[in-house]
Parts: C-alpha cells; sequence; structure tokens
C-alpha cells in the first residue's frame, strides 16, 4: 500500500499531466482541429440494396453482420407492403433480373422491423419508394416512418416516362415540393437519389439535373447523390456539392474499378452493365477524401456504404468501413 507522500506524488503527477493534455488541447490551432475534425467519418451506414440475398435468406443475421462491422445506419429499399399495385408488379418483373424477390420490410412488419433494429444498436433515417407510392400514398409513407425513424423517404430514380424533356424536370420538380409540403407536418423530408441520366446537356444546352435542382425547396425536398452514378453521368460531384449546399443531406459512397461513363444511363440495364466496375471504398479511381471532405463541409448528414448486390457482403462491407474511418477528408 502506498504512503501518504507517495499517493500525493502520484495525484499531482496524474494531475499534471491532464493539466498538460488539455493546455495542448486548447493550444490547438484551427488548422490542426480542422485536419482532426476531417479525418475518417464517426457514424456510417449501409444501403440495403448491397445486401438484399442476405436478407431474404437470414434478416436478423444479416442486420446483425452490418452492427458488428461497425455501421450504424441502414437505408432501406422498395416496394413495401403499402406500396401501390403498379410498384409490386414492376418489381416482380425487375426482381427475376437480379436474382431475388425480397424488399421492403422481407415479410415483416414495421414493428417487428424497429424490434429488429432496436436489437442491434441500429437505426434507418431514409428510406426509398416508387414515386407513384409516395405521391398517391403519403399518409401511409408518414405511418411507416413514423414506425422506424425515418426522417427522408424518396425516390431512387424518376421513372423513364416522366424525364424525356426539360419541362418534364420542371414538372418533377413542382411534384416534389408538393409531395414535401403535404409530408412535411407527417416528420420527414422527401428524397431524391440520382441515377446516372438528366447529367448532360439536353435541350440549349441546359443540364436536366440542374433544371430540377433549382427549382427544389430545401425546406421540404433533400438531395441524396450517388458519387457512383455521378461520375458515371459524366458530372462532378465536389462541382455538385458546393453548388447546392442547402439541398445534399445524404450520400451513397462507392469506388469505381476504372473510370466508365454510360450515354444515358436511364434504364436499369444500363445501370447494371457498370455494377462490374463497382469495388470497395478506397480500392478504386475515385477521390472519396475529397468528396466525402466537400460533402460534409455542405452538410450531408448521412454516409451509405453501397455496393449493388455484393457478392461476399461482409467481406466488402468490412473493407470499406475500415478505410472510410481512418480516411484524411479534404477540402482542397
Amino acid at each position: 500500500m502506498p504512503t501518504r507522500r507517495e499517493f500525493l506524488a502520484a495525484a499531482s503527477a496524474a494531475a499534471a499531466v491532464l493539466a498538460t493534455a488539455r493546455h495542448a488541447e486548447a493550444g490547438l490551432t484551427s488548422a490542426a482541429k480542422a485536419t482532426q475534425s476531417r479525418t475518417g467519418l464517426a457514424r456510417l451506414g449501409v444501403g440495403l440494396f448491397t445486401v438484399p440475398k442476405a436478407l431474404e435468406t437470414d434478416f436478423d443475421a444479416t442486420l446483425a453482420m452490418i452492427a458488428g462491422l461497425g455501421y450504424k445506419e441502414v437505408e432501406f429499399f422498395g416496394p413495401y407492403p403499402f406500396s401501390v399495385e403498379s410498384a409490386q408488379v414492376s418489381w416482380a418483373q425487375t426482381a427475376k433480373q437480379l436474382g431475388f424477390t425480397g424488399s421492403g420490410f422481407f415479410g415483416r412488419t414495421a414493428r417487428q422491423v424497429r424490434a429488429s433494429l432496436d436489437a442491434h444498436g441500429l437505426t434507418s433515417p431514409s428510406m426509398h419508394v416508387e414515386l407513384e407510392t409516395l405521391r398517391d400514398r403519403t399518409e401511409q409513407v408518414g405511418e411507416a416512418a413514423h414506425a422506424i425513424g425515418w426522417k427522408y423517404c424518396g425516390i431512387p430514380s424518376i421513372p423513364e416516362d416522366q424525364r424525356r424533356t426539360l419541362d418534364d424536370y420542371r414538372r418533377m420538380a413542382e411534384v416534389f415540393n408538393t409531395i414535401g409540403a403535404r409530408a412535411k407536418p407527417m416528420g420527414f423530408k422527401v428524397l431524391y437519389h440520382n441515377h446516372g441520366y438528366g447529367l448532360a446537356p439536353m435541350e440549349n444546352g441546359q443540364v436536366p439535373e440542374q433544371v430540377l435542382r433549382d427549382r427544389l425547396d430545401p425546406d421540404l425536398v433533400a438531395l441524396e447523390m450517388d458519387v457512383y452514378w455521378t461520375v458515371a453521368g459524366g458530372a462532378n460531384p465536389v462541382e455538385l456539392l458546393d453548388a447546392y449546399p442547402k439541398l445534399y443531406r445524404l450520400m451513397h459512397v462507392k469506388d469505381m474499378k476504372e473510370i466508365r461513363h454510360f450515354a444515358h444511363g436511364g434504364t436499369m440495364q444500363d445501370w447494371i452493365s457498370l455494377f462490374p466496375y463497382m469495388t470497395t471504398a478506397g480500392a478504386g479511381v475515385l477521390d472519396l477524401p475529397r468528396i466525402l471532405g466537400h460533402a460534409q463541409k455542405n452538410g450531408v448528414e448521412h454516409f451509405y456504404v453501397e455496393q449493388d448486390l455484393a457478392p461476399d457482403p461482409a467481406a466488402q462491407l468490412g473493407v470499406s468501413i475500415r478505410y472510410l474511418q481512418g480516411a484524411q477528408l479534404r477540402t482542397d
């Protein structure tokens, strides 16, 4: 047992160390603090389109795997039990191409899904749903949002027949704003996730997606940037993030083995053709530290790793989260 003198000496030494640490922290330059704040992403999520086959096989075990890797959030994709019938029919056809049938709550109720999320320490801030369901069954979407905890509910892409002209994009902005006004009292914002279409000039050199973005009300609508599809569509993610800091609030993080562009990017077949070029974060050619740094600077709140239909989800998601947690984010 230490003597009183030894105890006091040890206590004094500990106090001195603590004071030195506090002094050093207080003396950090603003540049050093900024560098620290840009190191890695503390809270990461998974877009569940990465693991649909696993969810179909064992829903809870898949959530346990995601949580065990260190992820904190997940984003669901539709259709759901409350989706319109046309969405259910369309999904049945698409699922045949993809090799699985599960979606939404994977045969569970909203209450059961929430219980599973809680059990694994996960939250779900957002989801994707079909435009018709979001528009025609906004109240049902709101009820599910309340049950699950969704703060952003929106569409993964604009239907092909509703984005052929610049006027289509103008009308779509009105649709988003109108739905957003109905959704706001229900506690969620309308979300729009981009694919590869609408990023190249169309009529009179105007870019369709810009026509859309310029008409959105950031109080009612939020954008979710898919880094991979943005690059595949020929746009620069950093330029868009800097140009619309009030709109972008979510992001799908993917990497690309080599830069690939498609001519249109407007159909499921266009997207599927580029699936093989997706890779784990940090293993490709995209400057993710810079993209993510600008995203964080401009107010993006939720970052979801997504590698569509990943063949080895546990391994690939593990590589991505380790890279992203240690990445030195930049805003140059």
